[in-house]
């Protein structure tokens, strides 16, 4: 992904500046040359950091969704393993009936 070339301070101050109606989004997205689609992301994001039970619930949905892929990388694994364990049995099995 690429960086950003605004910091979060600088981010802050183009979102605080339309929220004290000193310009329009489009004012601000064509002096500092981003679209309007990436200024309201910035925006969401700030509410977003502001609000301590958005912030929390935002933290929550990334943990579980790290615990989802941790836990279907585990039940492949298990599969697998479960397979190659079928696998040496019938092969075991052949080993004994030819002797």
């Amino acid at each position: 992904m690429r960086k950003s070339r605004f910091s979060a301070s600088q981010r802050e101050a183009i979102v605080s500046s339309h929220l004290k109606g000193s310009k329009t989004v489009e004012q601000l997205c064509e002096a500092h040359q981003i679209s309007p689609a990436t200024f309201y992301k910035w925006k969401n994001e700030l509410e977003t950091d502001k609000n301590e039970d958005k912030k929390r619930l935002k933290e929550l949905e990334a943990e579980n969704l790290r615990l989802k892929k941790m836990y279907a990388e585990l039940q492949l694994r298990h599969e697998v393993l479960s397979e190659a364990v079928e696998i040496l049995k019938k092969r075991k099995a052949d080993r004994e009936r030819r002797i």
